[in-house]
């Protein structure tokens, strides 16, 4: 495409894709389903955190994740799925995955379809468990609010309706410089997925199907979440939280549907301290010379709200900065780039 959006161009992105390199992975029967990921981080590590993309996603989305939480010590595997056009077959695709790569059990980070995937892969594996921690993301617990009658038949679907059916839950409010950028290089994203791509992910993200927490009632759980526009309402959010009452609380002010990109900072320092949590064990995802006991303190386990971002001494200088920009934020209309498809 002859547009190319602000973070794909930022030196950042351009630093992940040059020393990360992306592998491609067949676990299935058919050779031609590969999983795409970029494994970052001591390969030592047998507990990473892996994330997974929302419908309209690639694994490089999670780029400022990789980078910033691999300089930390933690290993880090952004992954891309297949083809899929069921739930189980998801979960028995990234089990296979799992097994290739040697993994036990992982933290899953998941937004939106991501976290729906996430949180049904914990309950698939719930009785030989394969899940060590969820976070969760702007994500859902039952496809039903989407309302789509004719799901079934989206594998029919042009992939340009598909794209333009998955655009029309992107703001279209005047929206800060980051949310704006992040909404840019999601579509840009977007435009790179094949019609069987989006069609499965539509597909599994439609089909009804819920989840059922009480077969993963063990699994500690941390949910992001931001107070802004974005594609769910707040009835869904509300049935999320009531799903997982034990569940550690994450709130940003603003971020949309993309706050891992247009609030990365936050959003990793959250995922840092939900991490913390399991340094020392069998499910650590860090390198041991990376873990740092003081954080235990911070992480306890008797408060389910995560501490503020600006209070994380090893982070304080980062998230300062990010208040001073917001503080000044400018804001612009989304780029065309998002309505052009």
């Amino acid at each position: 495409m002859s547009y190319a959006s602000e973070l794909s161009q930022c030196l950042e992105y351009v630093s992940f894709r040059s020393s990360i390199p992306q592998r491609k992975v067949a676990v299935d029967a058919d050779p031609a389903k590969e999983w795409k990921i970029y494994d970052s981080g001591p390969k030592s590590v047998k507990a990473p955190l892996v994330c997974l993309p929302p419908v309209s996603g690639t694994a490089d989305i999670f780029f400022k994740q990789v980078l910033a939480l691999n300089a930390k010590g933690i290993r880090v595997i952004a992954a891309e799925h297949p083809a899929y056009w069921s739930v189980k077959e998801w979960c028995d695709g990234f089990r296979k995955l799992m097994d290739h790569l040697g993994l036990q059990k992982v933290h899953l980070f998941g937004t939106s379809l991501g976290g729906f995937l996430a949180q049904k892969f914990a309950e698939h594996t719930a009785t030989c468990p394969r899940v060590a921690s969820l976070i969760l993301c702007n994500t859902f617990m039952d496809t039903s609010i989407f309302n789509y009658n004719s799901a079934a038949l989206f594998w029919m679907f042009p992939a340009l309706l598909l794209k333009k059916m998955i655009m029309g839950s992107f703001t279209t409010s005047k929206v800060d410089v980051g949310i704006a950028d992040s909404i840019d290089f999601m579509v840009e994203r977007l435009d790179s997925l094949s019609q069987q791509d989006l069609a499965s992910r539509l597909t599994m993200n439609c089909v009804n199907c819920y989840v059922e927490p009480q077969k993963m009632k063990d699994i500690p759980v941390t949910i992001i979440d931001v107070f802004d526009e974005y594609a769910l309402s707040g009835p869904v959010r509300e049935e999320l939280y009531k799903c997982y009452p034990s569940a550690r609380l994450a709130h940003l002010k603003s971020g949309g549907n993309f706050p891992y990109l247009s609030r990365s900072d936050q959003v990793n320092v959250y995922l840092q301290i939900h991490l913390r949590g399991f340094q020392g064990t069998v499910l650590s995802p860090y390198d041991a010379s990376a873990e740092d006991p003081h954080w235990k303190v911070i992480n306890s386990p008797e408060s389910d709200e995560i501490p503020n971002a600006e209070n994380a001494e090893d982070v304080r200088e980062s998230t300062a900065d990010e208040e001073n920009s917001s503080s000044k934020a400018t804001y612009r209309d989304k780029s065309n780039s998002a309505t052009l498809l």
